[in-house]
């Protein structure tokens, strides 16, 4: 019998039990701002019934046997016929299968469905962050497809199902379907104008044949993909099916997965078309212009997903600090652990709101066709997707450190988080490709600027402090002077006034005032933990807690 040295004491339980989406007041209270009456009950069920779910023992368990055992590759049969296909483990499929039941790739489909989707997403990927890619790329396909309304009434049926069918079968037999994208090649990387990848046309019909390469190809057990390739009219989008409608395989070469930093459930590849059968996506030399809507909706994907992240991340360090004791008392009463909590709690808050309001920019673009919430997410989406993507790794790194030598152990799954959170700023663009995004649009449409300038002026007069910052961006906004070298800091500066607006209307005065006064008024250390003293941060960090 062993001996017994201690009892243990003084370790916070686990973060288990507990309803992710009620647990979160940023999130509720986003949900009811931008839902109609008529909507909001029904998604309230919905989305507290799949807070319940990730908040379970069992979902979090199906997290760590994801990302613990990363998918895998069998290019050939015991036959030694070539198959492609990729193996996972049964979690990875089931917590798929729960995504897409929950409607997080139909978002399409019903009233105020982005913000519905945008809520679910953020609340169901803080178990397991790599199956939201695939989810991502598969509600981002419809609007791409629709350039051909052929094609979008065939395939936008299957893409926004609530069911998931694993396996390679013909597209028309499957009671739902998944998407991926291919635009990266490995001479070019974000300059896919310089793709090599060739399209052979085959008739008038649209039909073509691809020979190249794609050195990213995420997700590739997807049932088919849009992707860029050098057609004779110009750079080009094709949709790309893994397996044709006789059943057969399509020309699609896994040549390797890539073993990555984080994201390890996730299965990214390197794929060669040789012969590859494709349909074109709208007109010849119109790729970019086509994929383009696409990109744009991962790209709000990767805002949603930096949130979640941080979210989950803060939840963990405030549900710590709440039971572990040190030096006297309970870490979340010391005033040096509350600011930095507070300080976190303020960035995770910040990041939600600004999903949401474009999410629900979305919803009145798609709904009734709004021309100033159209303007307003062409400079809003690469701002919010530049600044937030970028906070969330610094943001998971210090709440890792409020666990202390506890956080940087796996079993807290905060080392996992860590992992994962480069990653949103990277896909789709990284900083440097957001920043020059951005200035694309203040130079060429005059009226996405007027768009965002209206959305954060509606809080003019309510706080001094995001007034001045308003002031000064108007001014660095009419200096052209040398304005590429310093994109970063002008988009830095956008983000947090709109943060900063959407605060001031929407959120506890604490929360707004700690947010103006930190980020906009100037009183804020090179480190989290750096509020003024003087500021409600209890308040602050209360609302943060995720109580069980």
């Amino acid at each position: 019998m062993a001996a017994t040295t201690h009892t243990v004491t003084n370790q916070a339980p686990p973060l288990v039990g507990y309803d992710a989406f009620a647990a979160d007041r940023a999130l509720t209270e986003a949900v009811e701002r931008h839902l109609a009456p008529e909507v909001l009950p029904q998604a309230q069920e919905e989305l507290t019934e799949l807070g319940r779910a990730a908040g379970s023992a069992q979902a979090q368990e199906w997290g760590f046997l994801a990302n613990e055992n990363p998918p895998k590759l069998r290019t050939h049969d015991r036959y030694g016929h070539r198959i492609d296909e990729v193996e996972f483990h049964p979690a990875w499929h089931r917590l798929l299968g729960r995504a897409v039941s929950a409607g997080l790739t139909g978002a399409w489909a019903r009233p105020g469905g982005h913000v519905r989707r945008a809520a679910g997403f953020l609340v169901w990927t803080q178990v397991e962050a790599g199956h939201g890619c695939p989810l991502s790329m598969t509600h981002a396909a419809v609007p791409a497809l629709r350039a051909d309304p052929e094609l979008a009434a065939e395939w936008e049926p299957r893409l926004t199902s609530p069911v998931y069918e694993e396996g390679l079968r013909p597209a028309a037999e499957k009671g739902g379907v998944l998407f991926g994208m291919g635009m990266t090649e490995k001479q070019g990387g974000s300059d896919v104008r310089a793709n090599t990848t060739v399209a052979k046309p085959l008739d008038a019909a649209g039909e073509y044949v691809l020979t190249g390469h794609k050195w990213f190809c995420s997700a590739p057990m997807s049932d088919g993909f849009l992707v860029l390739a050098q057609a004779p009219g110009g750079l080009t989008c094709f949709l790309v099916p893994r397996v044709l409608a006789d059943g057969t395989r399509n020309a699609f070469a896994i040549q390797r997965l890539k073993d990555k930093l984080g994201n390890r459930s996730n299965a990214s590849s390197e794929v060669e078309f040789a012969g590859t059968w494709a349909r074109r996506v709208g007109e010849e030399g119109r790729g970019v212009r086509t994929i383009i809507e696409m990109v744009a909706a991962t790209r709000l994907d990767c805002v949603i997903g930096s949130a979640a992240l941080m979210r989950q991340a803060v939840a963990q360090a405030a549900h710590h600090a709440a039971y572990r004791s040190a030096f006297g008392g309970l870490l979340i009463d010391k005033p040096l652990m509350r600011n930095v909590l507070a300080d976190l709690a303020l960035e995770s808050e910040a990041a939600t709101v600004l999903a949401m309001r474009l999410a629900a920019a979305y919803d009145t673009v798609e709904e009734s066709g709004s021309e100033q919430e159209r303007a307003f997410l062409r400079l809003a989406v690469p701002t919010a997707k530049y600044w937030v993507t970028k906070r969330c790794t610094p943001v998971t790194a210090e709440a890792l450190e409020c666990l202390g030598g506890n956080g940087y152990v796996e079993e807290s799954g905060m080392p996992r988080l860590l992992r994962e959170s480069p990653l949103n700023s990277i896909w789709e663009g990284s900083g440097n490709v957001q920043a020059l995004d951005v200035l694309r649009a203040l130079q060429r449409e005059p009226r996405a600027l007027d768009a965002f300038l209206r959305e954060v002026g509606q809080a003019r007069g309510a706080d001094h402090r995001l007034d001045g910052a308003i002031k000064a961006l108007l001014t660095e906004l009419a200096d052209l002077d040398g304005i590429e070298a310093r994109a970063r800091r002008l988009v830095e500066r956008m983000a947090l006034v709109l943060q900063g607006s959407l605060l001031v209307r929407w959120a506890p005065p604490e929360v707004a005032d700690a947010f103006c006064a930190s980020r906009l008024g100037g009183d804020w250390g090179a480190a989290f933990g750096t509020l003024p003293h003087t500021l409600d941060l209890a308040s602050v960090v209360e609302r943060a807690r995720a109580v069980v």
